[in-house]
């Protein structure tokens, strides 16, 4: 009978023995050879993959501003004048026959008008709706809006999946994924793919799963990494009261032989990742604290984010959002939970941009003021749209046309580009796709979205699929 350890006995051992993984690496780097080895190695390459960048990037990062639940384009950024001269009248069936729709599916469709007033912003004259006071107002003339999108999902969960991962189909890996396996991370001692969630009291709350930051079929070592926005922002980094450095170092010795045993046999990459991540969790004891720890921040940058930090606030997400670009960190994500808005869509989006349109402004307006949006590109939007018909008083999904915009790293600033009909409906003047976005924000980062590939079941598998994806260059400078 083999003495050899399963992974499960593994991990119930680690479990049993009451030591963190912080400890465990602190143990792993204080070790005689491979810890130091291990560490050292890390420092001098953090993971970039052989012949990448493909060619020299004009971003350094990208921190994505998710709005969960599906923002209303027609609300907040694409006026459409001849809805409003409609409102409460039926829909054209020309325009919605043979469509795709999620709720309304099979009921009388009504047109229903912007619900907020439009005016042009910046010396650019950008089209943006008043709700957005902040972004109007600070930022018109740094965005690059996209008023053409469109996507293959109807549903939340899918066109979430599709959004982040390029497919429908979970289990794939999420971009920010892609991006730390191709580039690898500035900084060895943050994850190089950290996301954040924050909620509000508007609108139904997005659910948002975990498999929406998965590494998929990449190394696990390349997955997000979820900071909680309140308390401690990762969980059981923290060594336990009354464990020894000795007992540390003497788990850490016995996990290191059974792991080096299991692999002899095994050759599972999955457990160089996990000795990997010992060592990222080691360094996090130290690094992490000091990232949140925001009391250093002059007055003038709670002033202009509104918040002290700490508070869980999309605001408050977005200061930290800065203070980890300026770490190094490759791929930021934060999420705000409010825009499913089935009904009273007028009061719940006016609620949630304000909820949000501080945070952004003061994101953009903070990064442009240290010289980092040259090279960060931040994105803002949802997983689709919101229809031009009524659901009571509020609308349905729309996969058919919606707005995302962009800044920094490269795009055009005070641009708007693409159009949907004059009703809301399709993306009707330079559609851009999913899979359009993603290799354009690739090629930001130096990257061939054709030639990044990962071989996968026998496939060369890659972000932008097999559908044919480009890179939009009308977008960038």
């Amino acid at each position: 009978m083999s003495l050899l350890p399963t992974p499960v006995a593994r991990r119930s051992f680690l479990a049993r023995s009451g030591v963190s993984l912080g400890g465990m690496a602190l143990g792993s780097l204080l070790s005689d050879g491979a810890g130091a080895a291990a560490a050292a190695a890390v420092a001098a390459n953090p993971g970039l993959q052989p012949g990448l960048p493909h060619f020299a990037p004009r971003a350094k990062r990208i921190i994505w501003l998710y709005m969960a639940g599906g923002m209303t384009h027609l609300d907040t950024f694409d006026n459409k004048p001849k809805l409003a001269k409609l409102h409460g009248e039926p829909m054209p069936e020309s325009v919605t026959a043979g469509q795709q729709i999620a709720q309304l599916q099979g009921q009388k469709l009504t047109c229903f008008a912007p619900q907020h007033p439009f005016r042009q912003w910046g010396q650019s004259g950008q089209s943006i709706a008043e709700i957005w006071p902040e972004l109007g107002s600070r930022c018109a003339d740094d965005l690059c809006i996209v008023r053409s999108l469109h996507t293959d999902a109807i549903n939340h969960d899918p066109a979430h999946t599709f959004m982040n991962t390029g497919t429908m189909n979970a289990g794939r890996p999420a971009m920010g994924s892609w991006l730390l396996y191709g580039l690898g991370a500035e900084s060895v001692n943050l994850p190089g793919f950290v996301v954040m969630v924050s909620t509000g009291g508007f609108g139904q709350k997005q659910p948002i799963a975990s498999r929406q930051w998965h590494s998929g079929f990449l190394p696990g070592q390349y997955q997000g990494v979820e900071f909680r926005s309140t308390g401690d922002p990762v969980l059981y980094a923290r060594s336990p009261q009354g464990v020894s450095l000795e007992r540390q170092r003497s788990v850490v010795d016995a996990v290191r032989q059974l792991d080096g045993l299991a692999n002899q046999r095994l050759h599972d990459p999955e457990i160089d990742t996990r000795i990997s991540q010992y060592e990222l969790a080691f360094r996090m004891q130290t690094s992490v604290p000091e990232l949140m720890d925001v009391s250093t921040e002059p007055k003038h940058i709670f002033d202009l984010y509104g918040t002290t930090g700490g508070d869980g606030s999309f605001a408050s997400n977005c200061l930290l959002a800065r203070r980890l670009a300026e770490r190094g960190v490759r791929f930021i994500q934060l999420y705000h939970r409010d825009w499913d808005h089935h009904g009273s869509v007028k009061d719940h989006s006016a609620g949630t941009a304000k909820e949000v349109d501080r945070g952004a402004a003061a994101l953009l307006t903070d990064l442009k003021q240290r010289g980092m949006l040259d090279d960060t590109i931040v994105v803002f939007g949802s997983e689709f749209g919101r229809t031009p018909m009524a659901q009571g008083n509020g609308r349905d999904h729309h996969l058919a046309g919606f707005t995302m915009w962009f800044a920094g790293g490269g795009f055009k600033r005070g641009f708007s580009y693409g159009a949907t009909d004059e009703l809301g409906y399709h993306a009707v003047e330079n559609r851009v796709s999913v899979h359009d976005v993603h290799a354009t924000l690739l090629h930001q980062m130096g990257i061939d979205h054709a030639r990044f590939t990962y071989k996968f079941q026998g496939l060369d598998s890659k972000l932008t699929g097999v559908e044919e994806a480009s890179v939009v260059r009308d977008l960038l400078t």
